[in-house]
């Protein structure tokens, strides 16, 4: 079968599965839309949360930014594991214990204030619909390669079928279509690597590969990586490049934001025991581990193929000279049709030459709006005003080539030259990741919205039959608003999704943290501490993506707060929320005896000092 076809039969038969779970596992109370009744098996709830929690960020775009940034991107996975053992070990087992539907319910009552669980309420929504945004662009950028439509078109389809097994199911539905899901993406991620891996190094275990040789060659692969890579101008693969104050910064806000991501939490009160929390987020981990350790082998040699497809390579292992576009394989021009690749033939030589030095290289993806489309005279897809292909310093030759990070995961199998139902497999696994998240992701919005703010603040007198009906149409309008967000995102999925992460770090995560382990912190610091770390974040993001400064604009590093990216402001914007926060309760009157009571049997066992 050709590619097409099996695309359709992968991904449709994937589609047909999430749906028939859906309709098995249809919610009919409002604890089964909200919790899936507590009753998950640890197992399940661990595979459930690592799918909810590896989305279109992990599957898609991380591995494209260690192709592109090499040792720079360990930050996301020292910050996004490291932040998953902080959940498991803070957070996890006592809002388990606590025993409430939602985040913005325990703030509510933690600090005595309805007005701080409507503060939770907003912050929880900035966060769920910037992250909302990277994955929805994710299932974008699929469909708009794999299935060969458009952008949008792929959004609405991945909208329809969210909308199916998000709106019936509920809790009860997601956590069941996740555990499907994550064994497809997993399955998807890990074949195509044991296929690279075994291909460059003649090793099949790409954690191994990783460090391996290249097969007739004699040189670790991170070795003539890094050669390959300086000898086109970039700076050695291995080699960091970051500043250590916006590394400290970025590692600080993608720990805290994993440990403050609603989506993730609420998965802990779905299972039947406080034990079966701690045991689920340790099942988690494994199964988070097994895309986490293949990453790195993915994207370096993701950057290795690519590299050597496009400029050839030399006999000493340096780059060669670039590749003719007519002697470009098919997959090429593919991509160049998604608006996800582009070239500029900068010397007319008619050769597609890769190397540092162009701004192509930093702007964000080329699709058609955004400039005027025209044919070369080669016949590639080019976008007009591409930049002035000034060579870097050290480099052989201006760049030409656009790549975005996002496609490289996806593109790798085509890169390789691997079968057709490998390339169809990864295409099932990158919708699988990108629509895990979304439905965690939609389901705590509605949930915010149906019981934290109408069932327990505005309309308390609602049904519960009532309150199910508010939270589907809840979920209804978030998957249009969702979709707009990926036709309109950020930046690339995994930039897009940090700074969800940051504000999750620089809001809700304070919060939570100071709500179990002080008993003096009360409703006033942990307002004005949510609020100032959320305004301050989101400002600050909004500020250098492009509302008031040009994203792309030149020397824009200079204008960051002591050098830190949009990306790592959540850990400054953390730092902030704790310091407003114990500030000004110290300042006021301390809490109630009865919640200071509260506060310590969270953390007391039951029948401790008896």
């Amino acid at each position: 079968m050709d590619l097409q076809t099996l695309t359709f039969l992968f991904v449709g038969s994937s589609f047909v599965v999430y749906i028939g779970i859906a309709l098995w596992a249809k919610a009919s109370t409002t604890g089964e839309f909200y919790i899936a009744g507590g009753g998950v098996h640890p197992i399940f709830n661990g595979m459930a949360t690592a799918a909810d929690w590896m989305s279109a960020a992990s599957f898609i775009s991380m591995a494209g930014l260690i192709a592109f940034l090499g040792f720079d991107a360990s930050v996301y996975l020292m910050g996004w594991t490291g932040g998953y053992v902080l959940l498991a070990m803070l957070l996890a087992p006592y809002l388990r214990k606590y025993g409430k539907f939602t985040v913005p319910e325990f703030i509510g009552e933690r600090y005595y204030s309805k007005t701080a669980r409507i503060v939770a309420v907003v912050c929880l929504i900035f966060i769920s619909f910037t992250y909302i945004a990277g994955q929805m662009r994710g299932v974008g950028i699929v469909f708009s390669r794999f299935l060969e439509v458009d952008i949008n078109t792929g959004l609405m389809i991945g909208m329809s079928v969210v909308f199916v097994y998000a709106v019936l199911g509920g809790m009860k539905g997601i956590t069941y279509t996740q555990v499907a899901q994550y064994c497809v993406l997993i399955f998807a991620y890990t074949v195509p690597a044991v296929f690279i891996s075994l291909q460059i190094t003649g090793n099949p275990i790409p954690q191994l590969g990783f460090g391996s040789t290249v097969v007739g060659e004699g040189v670790y692969m991170l070795d003539k990586l890094d050669q390959v890579v300086t000898d086109l101008g970039f700076s050695a693969y291995t080699e960091s490049t970051q500043s250590t104050t916006n590394l400290f910064f970025m590692t600080l806000a993608l720990m805290a934001g994993t440990a403050g991501l609603p989506h993730v939490i609420v998965r802990f009160f779905t299972v039947p025991k406080v034990s079966d929390a701690r045991k689920s987020a340790g099942y988690a981990l494994v199964f988070i581990a097994l895309l986490y350790t293949v990453a790195p082998a993915v994207g370096s040699m993701g950057r290795l193929n690519l590299i050597e497809t496009i400029n050839g390579s030399s006999v000493d292992g340096g780059a060669g000279p670039g590749t003719p576009y007519q002697e470009m394989p098919s997959w090429f021009n593919t991509w160049e049709n998604s608006g996800l690749l582009a070239w500029f033939d900068h010397n007319h030589d008619g050769k597609i030459q890769y190397a540092a030095g162009n701004p192509l290289a930093d702007k964000k993806p080329l699709f058609a709006e955004e400039g005027t489309e025209a044919r070369g005279e080669f016949g590639q897809r080019v976008i007009l005003n591409p930049g002035t292909g000034k060579a870097a310093e050290g480099a052989p030759y201006a760049n030409e080539l656009y790549v975005d990070r996002d496609i490289m995961v996806l593109a790798n199998p085509e890169i390789a030259g691997l079968p057709a139902w490998v390339i169809a497999l990864i295409a099932a696994g990158g919708i699988a990741a990108a629509l895990s998240t979304a439905a965690g992701l939609l389901l705590v919005i509605s949930s915010s919205i149906s019981h934290d703010l109408l069932k327990s603040t505005f309309a308390p007198n609602i049904s519960e039959k009532q309150e199910l009906m508010y939270g589907r149409i809840a979920i209804t309008v978030a998957i249009l608003i969702a979709g707009y967000l990926g036709a309109n995102p950020p930046g690339w999925v995994a930039e897009t999704v940090a700074m969800a992460f940051g504000l999750a770090a620089s809001s809700l995560f304070p919060a939570i943290l100071l709500g179990i382990f002080t008993v003096r912190v009360n409703r006033a610091g942990a307002i004005a501490g949510m609020l100032t770390g959320l305004i301050f974040t989101f400002c600050y993001i909004i500020y250098f993506k492009g509302v008031f400064i040009e994203p792309f604009a030149a020397n824009i590093e200079a204008n960051w707060l002591f050098g830190i990216t949009p990306q790592a402001i959540g850990g400054l914007g953390m730092i902030l929320n704790f310091v407003v926060a114990l500030s000004v309760s110290y300042a006021t009157k301390a809490p109630p005896d009865r919640v200071q009571e509260l506060v310590r049997s969270l953390r007391i066992p039951r029948q401790a000092g008896a």
